[in-house]
């Protein structure tokens, strides 16, 4: 397996053809300032023993330097051991509404915002623990599966919002049973979290707990909203209000957060239930109720050992500037006597 260290280094190779092209433009400049200075016949015996050939030479020693000790500097590395690491942890895989409904701001700035929010924040503290992420609407959705790579796992939760899932309505069953074939056979505790506003659901819920249940998977569920009801905001593409959801008479729709389908589903599921606010980060309350499960120990396969190989490009970095440090512009006497003998030169005498 093969990578870079440092691969932020690379970008110094943009330089180079900023470099080439710097070089010729001065080439061009001290040419045009010579015939300006002396006919071209004259530059013979003027500068007899100047030779442009060595010259753009060691121009070309210099770039070879450079793009080698750029490389250097990079690090190439070679993974040459592939073993399995032991962790301990617990697997965690997180359902989140992306309906239209979570667009309502009662929650600031809105629903799906806040839930983003905190989802990443829960990223961040997490320690060998896996995780993954399913998005539901009318529909459910693996956005990544299973894992240790929280930072793949933030770029992904990035990446979420309200056109993720086309259909429209909140199939919380769908994403159980979706969550639920999502857990591997590794013997790790698992453990559903749920965050919506539980509006519009769809498919036989009661099912899809009794099976996680008979799975030992605990289903906790932070419900978000208002229970009184709230208009959902509607935007152009531009990210201009356009008012409120409306329904087929005109009138507007408000969503109001339905607590007792997620009160159901914590108690059947061994977990519990939190109501969202502006204020409280009950995800991370809920990471602490999680500490206390005894984490279980599980192999990940991961390249343990890789070697440098910067000295690959190094060492010849080295000797092109070596090379270059002791070239001359002058002629060599043998490059001088062939052009000579061909008549390609006049002997200045």
């Amino acid at each position: 397996m093969f990578r870079f260290e440092h691969p932020e280094y690379l970008a110094f190779l943009y330089s180079i053809p900023i470099l080439i092209i710097g070089y010729w433009f001065a080439v061009y400049l001290k040419n045009k300032s010579l015939v300006n200075f002396a006919d071209k016949k004259l530059h013979q015996i003027l500068i007899p023993d100047y030779s442009s050939l060595k010259n753009i030479f060691r121009f070309i020693l210099i770039i070879l330097a450079l793009v080698s000790g750029v490389f250097a500097l990079a690090n190439p590395q070679v993974g040459s051991k592939l073993e399995e690491v032991k962790q301990q942890g617990i697997d965690v895989v997180i359902c989140l509404d992306v309906s239209l409904s979570m667009q309502a701001e009662d929650i600031k700035p809105n629903r799906l915002e806040k839930a983003k929010f905190q989802i990443s924040n829960l990223i961040q503290k997490l320690r060998g623990d896996r995780i993954g992420l399913i998005i539901f609407s009318g529909d459910a959705y693996v956005q990544f599966p299973l894992t240790t790579d929280y930072s793949a796992a933030n770029l992904f939760l990035s990446a979420v919002d309200f056109n993720s899932v086309p259909q429209p309505g909140t199939a919380i069953a769908s994403a159980i049973d979706m969550a639920v074939q999502s857990f591997d056979s590794v013997a790790t505790q698992k453990v559903i979290v749920v965050i919506t506003d539980g509006e519009d659901h769809e498919g036989d819920i009661d099912a899809a707990v009794s099976d996680a249940q008979q799975k030992d998977i605990k289903i906790y569920a932070i419900g978000l909203g208002s229970p009184d009801g709230v208009p959902i905001p509607i935007y152009d593409p531009k990210g201009r209000p356009m008012g409120f959801k409306e329904d087929k008479m005109g009138n507007t729709v408000l969503t109001k957060l339905d607590e007792s389908v997620l009160i159901k589903i914590t108690e059947q599921g061994n977990g519990k239930y939190f109501r969202g606010s502006n204020y409280d980060d009950h995800l991370d309350k809920i990471f602490k109720d999680l500490s206390g499960i005894e984490k279980t120990e599980f192999g990940v396969k991961k390249v343990t050992d890789y070697e440098d190989r910067f000295y690959y490009f190094l060492i010849p970095a080295v000797m092109f500037l070596f090379v270059e440090f002791f070239m001359t512009d002058r002629k060599s006497k043998f490059y001088k006597k062939l052009n000579q003998k061909l008549g390609l030169e006049k002997k200045v005498k």
